[in-house]
């Protein structure tokens, strides 16, 4: 009896099978309805996602009927099927990689650079435009700028180089940048 009933399975397969190689969308539903499960199933032992088995599944069957009339024996439906559907999983896995989430300070640890190309070029473009505006002013704001800025220069080593009073050399400061902002402005609107 129970022969019998896999004998009955193996025709009702072979004949669904037969008729959805014709086309015939009854059949192709019944074959879907009955291996549907197990195919989720297998898929989701492979992706570990319901939600990318379901997907998968979906295009399993699509691909799995366009090629229906290349299944030479009927009855083998079930284990083709579960060929598709483990073949097209491990290309979702190599090729779909599941992006992750990773947050702030992680992203910020990892990332050697967050300057982009366009960075660069600004920034090559601002040091030209205060070369320029350096280049305008006159020779104390200038030499009091250089010292502080690309030197780095303390105000007492600066008092020293100039022999000037350090709130001498704050004033200077603060004469000198208020000019090169000038120069800067009149460059910008250009």
């Amino acid at each position: 009896m129970v022969t019998e009933s896999i004998k009955e399975t193996f025709i009702t397969v072979a004949r669904l099978v037969e008729a959805a190689q014709l086309q015939d969308r009854e059949a192709q539903s019944a074959l879907y309805e009955r291996y549907h499960g197990s195919a989720v199933a297998l898929a989701y032992r492979q992706l570990g996602n319901w939600d990318e088995a379901e997907e998968l599944v979906q295009d399993v069957f699509i691909h799995a009927f366009d090629r229906l009339e290349q299944l030479r024996v009927p009855e083998a439906f079930g284990g083709w099927l579960r060929q598709i559907v483990r073949r097209m999983a491990i290309n979702r896995m190599t090729r779909h990689r599941t992006a992750v989430a990773i947050g702030n300070e992680t992203l910020d640890a990892i990332c050697t650079s967050t300057e982009t190309p366009l960075d660069g070029v600004l920034e090559s473009e601002e040091r030209a435009q205060v070369r320029s505006g350096l280049d305008k002013l006159g020779e104390v704001d200038r030499k009091t700028l250089e010292a502080f800025y690309i030197s780095g220069q303390s105000l007492i080593e600066m008092a020293e180089q100039f022999g000037a009073p350090i709130g001498t050399i704050k004033r200077r400061l603060h004469v000198a940048r208020k000019r090169l902002a000038r120069h800067m402005e009149d460059f910008q609107a250009i």
